[in-house]
């Protein structure tokens, strides 16, 4: 662990706010932007082709960028085909396929969504477009069979009315993609249904922003997180209860952290098990910081599990790994880290691994594109940054013994020396 240096995979020419895999298409979505100022900083998302190279490195190359206009994507969800972008305080849903253009003498240049092959990397910025594709008179007469992206508008819906300055915060599909929820600085959180997008409910979640929300498998608990320190669990649009994550912690005064974001999480080889895990940060900053404290929580009961201290540098996002294994950390200094969803222990630390505050991260599922996309590696994450930057970070081998591993050798053990008595004093057991 310690301070050390991670390649980038891809960087944009705009800050990035958000980063989404598809495992349907394969594709890896970033988006981000300078919004509607005149800084001549463009706004789009943009979708990348990932491929393993080796046993455990990989490479991004652009394939499609499509122009948001005067406004960035601040948080995305993607779901079968559908990106859902929090654009100031309109979701907007776009469609995406992905296809193979055959034939020659195509130019990999155009206007509002380009496409192009121009992989981008720290540094080789030459003849790459602003918006990422490659350069007039960069082999723009040649055969191209290149990977397209052809993307479309499916609708908008309005899911911020703060009337000074409205903003999406957070968007998710729930698990069985019937359902898109938003929350923003209103303290509403909206539920739509989908693909119709007709307003299911509407009700008022928080006193201040909505930091995170997220839906159980079953679409039975949505649990939301506020400004209000306020971490709520709803049954469709009534309260259920509120957590209370230092409970069991009662050297920790009330109202000193509040909650940054909530994840609902599987239980490795067991198939009813839910956890949820939230994250607290220190309300106030200070000048010694205290730590910040990831929660492991019951998911069916809701009752704190087991709380850990996460470091002192303030999160800022939360990940957690299709199979439940691993959660993700990123924070306001920029660094990023793995840690073990069973026990809360760290399993990977780079500090201010990006220059600036980490904006999302996402996991890559065990299976792209009917490819296993690990290679030997035994998980590998994504995290973006406003410093433009995408980087990918990897676990090599296992750095830690599976629970049942560690429980049968301990068993082993015990069954040895009790026959070891056994022989040595007949007499004794």
């Amino acid at each position: 662990m310690g301070k050390r240096r991670v390649p980038d995979l891809y960087r944009a020419p705009f800050p990035l706010y958000s980063v989404k895999v598809d495992p349907g298409s394969g594709l890896v979505i970033t988006a981000g932007g300078g919004g509607a100022s005149k800084t001549g900083i463009r706004n789009a998302l943009h979708f990348l082709d990932l491929q393993l190279v080796g046993d455990h490195q990989y490479s991004a190359t652009l394939l499609h960028s499509h122009d948001t206009d005067t406004r960035a994507t601040m948080n995305m969800a993607v779901g079968n085909g559908v990106v859902a972008a929090g654009q100031d305080g309109t979701c907007c849903l776009l469609g995406f396929k992905r296809g193979t253009q055959k034939g020659g003498g195509t130019k990999r240049e155009g206007t509002g969504g380009q496409t192009g092959a121009a992989r981008r990397r720290a540094g080789k910025s030459d003849k790459v477009g602003q918006d990422g594709a490659a350069a007039p008179g960069d082999a723009s007469e040649t055969k191209d069979e290149t990977p397209l992206v052809s993307v479309y508008g499916l609708g908008e819906v309005q899911s911020d009315l703060n009337p000074q300055d409205p903003l999406q915060k957070v968007v998710r599909f729930s698990p069985d993609l019937s359902l898109l929820l938003t929350g923003g600085t209103d303290g509403h959180v909206r539920v739509w249904e989908f693909p119709s997008l007709k307003k299911k409910f509407d009700f008022r979640a928080h006193e201040g922003e909505v930091e995170d929300l997220d839906m159980s498998p079953g679409n039975k608990h949505l649990v939301t997180v506020g400004r209000d320190f306020a971490c709520s669990v709803w049954s469709g649009n009534q309260l259920a209860t509120g957590l209370n994550w230092n409970e069991t912690m009662p050297q920790v005064a009330e109202k000193t952290y509040r909650y940054v974001a909530c994840r609902f999480g599987r239980v490795e080889d067991q198939k009813d098990a839910l956890r949820l895990y939230t994250v607290q940060i220190p309300h106030k900053r200070q000048r010694r910081p205290p730590p910040c404290y990831l929660t492991k929580w019951d998911g069916r009961s809701l009752l704190p599990m087991l709380t850990a201290p996460c470091g002192p540098e303030v999160i800022s996002c939360l990940a957690i790994s299709d199979s439940g294994t691993f959660l993700g950390l990123g924070t306001v200094t920029g660094s990023v880290a793995i840690y073990i969803a069973f026990s809360l222990q760290k399993l990977y630390y780079v500090q201010e691994s990006h220059g600036i505050v980490v904006t999302d991260l996402s996991f890559l599922p065990d299976i792209l594109k009917d490819t296993d996309i690990r290679g030997t590696n035994e998980t590998a994450m994504l995290s973006v940054a406003v410093d433009s930057r995408c980087q990918v970070h990897t676990v090599s081998s296992p750095r830690y013994f599976p629970v049942w591993l560690v429980l049968l050798c301990c068993g082993l053990m015990v069954v040895g020396v009790v026959f070891l008595l056994q022989y040595l004093f007949p007499g004794l057991l």
